[in-house]
């Protein structure tokens, strides 16, 4: 194992998120078009396709933990590429709906491994002080793999294949630096060590609702993650390479989420929630209204890309101050609710397109981000000072009743 910086180990935290969440997960539909034209897949087929590496994250996600504790960091951070690493080969040599499901379906195993298997290496390598900020620059580590997608899709959409193979090398990379820089055992806690404080009533209400926010913010991105670059090819009649464009706005503008859920985290979550939810349902509303104009749906990719990440950053960051010291449940839980909205959402909008077109489909799914926008002051904050005196007083109660039962 190689000692690292906590700068050092966001940026390499964030190299291995963009292979597993931008190239093996979000980078599928950029590549929409090519594949459904070469396999003959229809609307509601390829959005079935579109939730099964949500599903599959939710499944990994649930195990994850376990994995990270009895594996080690090293092990599961490995296990995750290799599993990113088969998907992605599956999808290069898919030739129907079948292979091309389990292609997908592998590469979501590989994303619900990945971040728990990040945290439990920053429990070791790095200041508890900063684990927020590491978080959410690795989080950024998306917009990396969604924007290196972009020249493969700009230069190679007629041969998606290849493209998925030199993705898949670029997984088994990632393989063999986390061989080298994670810890092979996750954090060392002493035998005497007092446990976290059992999660309050209060703790769980603020989960449920940033929960809620993150599950419906999944479901409304959704659309846009599975049939935007099929969107700007069927409805306005670009052609497949220019798509990526579009992705690489949507790559750009979603590193400047880092930055955005940080100054959020201190200072008015719930408005920062409020504004993104907005922005992120006028980008699907403007993507719709002019499909065939490459600027303006360009320009919609940077206002997507931009409230995604700092909405995801931002759940990230609520999660780990809701519950300190539980880096197996803070994240964990807002980024699977984000994943079950998009496995909800994935063939909801598949069908919708089938039925009344792409226009009203991504019309209705804009309207229920307004919907939740609307609800932002329900978001749950966790920098009131009265709610801080709470939790510091059940902390020290907690800490009281280990000192009497020693």
């Amino acid at each position: 194992m190689k000692s690292i910086s906590s700068t050092g180990f966001a940026l390499f935290g964030a190299s291995l998120i963009a292979i597993s969440y931008g190239l093996a997960r979000f980078a599928f539909g950029l590549f929409v078009p090519p594949i459904r034209a070469e396999l003959g897949l229809t609307p509601d087929m390829i959005g079935i396709i579109g939730a099964l590496p949500l599903i599959s994250f939710l499944l990994a996600a649930l195990v994850a933990p376990l994995a990270a504790n009895r594996l080690g960091a090293r092990n599961t951070a490995v296990l995750s590429g290799g599993f990113g690493a088969v998907g992605l080969v599956l999808i290069s040599q898919a030739y129907g709906a079948l292979s091309l499901g389990i292609g997908v379906f592998a590469c979501g195993i590989c994303t619900g491994l990945s971040m728990p298997a990040l945290t439990a290496a920053m429990q070791v390598l790095v200041d508890r002080s900063v684990h927020g900020r590491v978080s959410s620059v690795m989080n950024a580590g998306t917009s990396i793999g969604i924007a290196i997608a972009v020249p493969a899709v700009l230069f190679m959409a007629d041969v998606w294949r290849f493209a998925y193979m030199g993705f898949a090398i670029l997984a088994v990379i990632g393989v063999f630096a986390a061989l080298y820089v994670i810890p092979s055992v996750s954090r060392v806690t002493p035998a005497n060590a007092a446990h976290s404080p059992p999660i309050s009533t209060l703790q769980w209400w603020r989960l449920f609702r940033l929960s809620l926010f993150a599950f419906v913010m999944g479901f409304v991105s959704s659309a846009y993650w599975i049939f935007a670059p099929d969107l700007v090819v069927t409805l306005g009649d670009l052609p497949p390479a220019e798509a990526g464009w579009l992705w690489l706005a949507v790559g750009i503008a979603g590193l400047g989420g880092a930055v955005v859920a940080d100054l959020a985290d201190r200072n008015n979550p719930p408005i920062t929630q409020a504004l993104m939810l907005m922005m992120l349902a006028a980008s699907l509303a403007l993507l719709a209204a002019s499909p065939g104009q490459l600027v303006l749906a360009a320009f919609s990719g940077l206002v997507f890309g931009l409230a995604y990440m700092s909405l995801t950053g931002l759940y990230l960051m609520t999660g780990i101050r809701l519950l300190p010291g539980r880096l197996s449940m803070g994240p964990v839980l807002p980024f699977m609710a984000v994943s079950l909205g998009q496995a909800a959402g994935s063939p909801i909008v598949g069908m919708l397109v089938n039925s009344v077109g792409y226009s009203n489909a991504f019309a209705t799914f804009a309207a229920i981000g307004i919907l939740a926008a609307l609800l932002s002051p329900f978001y749950p904050r966790y920098l009131d000072p009265d709610s801080d005196e709470e939790n510091r007083g059940l902390q020290a109660a907690y800490d009281h009743q280990l000192r009497d039962e020693g």
